[in-house]
């Protein structure tokens, strides 16, 4: 079972940096990657990263890259992003790095050589120790692959360790299939990937009040463009809302029962045993479970039958998957 870690911001001494220029070590240890979503590949480099660091007494870094360059490079539009600049970074410092930088990535970053890169990073850094995942590559046209970092890290006199890829269930963890699983509603797979259940946050908005009107409110939520969310359908979920957490039954689709024509996917929840007023508030979204597809009913008393039986079934998931005392 996927931890619930991530529903809620987590911080602790990290600095968030977003230039290396604003940076100046004399020496650190350092991993460089996109870490969209800090899933379990990922977590295996940052363990080694920090064990190392903190056993030497020296800083560790984290270089990652807003956007991501495939969609500088190869102009891929949406990116469907697992985490935002700031969830990464929360997620990294979470597990203790101490300064993590998201360098600005654009075409004029894409065409500096990876020996040039390397030049900035140690004049800047001074880092001593380098861990990569095996497929990493940087500098124009991805010259500085694995076996020049091995080739460099001898010249320069820096230690070089790459990691090799998390398994589950014989299946590579990445990024990619991460987004795939969430692409077919597949959240608990996803969780499984990530290590935490996925998540999304969003700003409450104003609504039609059609699930107000059933007697099922919602909330709906303005998600922030490029970001991953599962596919259509109604899914199990735990929010928090200013501090607090609930149970929630969400709903991300078109509302076919009631709209002929509307092709912007919209995603709003509706929060277990919840009153009050939820407008212009942030609310983040744990998905734990998929539920069904979103469909369309004949009528509103049919669709007010299945909400209830959503909730019925939310309620049970939740008492019996989630450990509570964890959330």
């Amino acid at each position: 079972m996927a931890s619930p870690q991530g529903l809620s911001r987590l911080t602790n001494a990290m600095h968030h940096i977003q230039d290396f220029n604003s940076i100046q070590l004399d020496h650190c240890y350092l991993t460089i990657g996109s870490f969209d979503g800090v899933h379990r590949g990922h977590q295996e480099i940052i363990k080694g990263l920090v064990s190392d660091a903190k056993a030497d007494g020296v800083p560790s870094v984290a270089l990652t890259f807003f956007p991501h360059p495939s969609a500088v490079l190869l102009e891929r539009k949406p990116i469907f992003y697992l985490t935002s600049p700031d969830e990464k970074a929360d997620l990294l410092g979470a597990m203790g790095v101490d300064h993590v930088i998201t360098q600005r990535f654009d075409l004029t970053l894409a065409r500096v050589s990876a020996n040039s890169f390397l030049d900035t990073l140690q004049d800047r850094l001074g880092f001593r120790r380098l861990w990569v995942g095996e497929d990493f590559a940087f500098g124009f046209q991805r010259e500085g692959d694995q076996r020049f970092l091995k080739q460099a890290s001898e010249e320069r006199g820096f230690e070089l360790i790459v990691v090799p890829p998390v398994f589950v269930d014989n299946e590579v963890v990445s990024s990619t299939r991460i987004r795939n699983a969430l692409r077919v509603g597949e959240v608990a797979l996803a969780a499984e990937f990530l290590g935490r259940f996925f998540s999304i946050t969003g700003v409450v908005v104003t609504g039609s009040d059609r699930g107000k009107r059933l007697g099922f409110p919602t909330a709906n939520l303005r998600i922030e463009e490029g970001r991953a969310y599962p596919s259509p359908g109604v899914y199990v979920c735990l929010a928090e809302v200013a501090g607090r957490r609930w149970n929630a039954v969400t709903n991300i689709g078109v509302r076919p029962t009631f709209e002929e024509s509307q092709e912007i996917v919209t995603v709003e929840t509706h929060l277990l045993d919840f009153q009050g007023d939820l407008y212009n508030q942030e609310i983040r979204l744990a998905f734990i479970e998929r539920l069904r597809d979103e469909k369309r009913f004949s009528n509103s008393a049919a669709l007010i039958s299945q909400i209830n039986h959503d909730i019925d079934q939310a309620r049970h998931i939740l008492d019996t998957t989630v450990e509570r005392e964890n959330v």
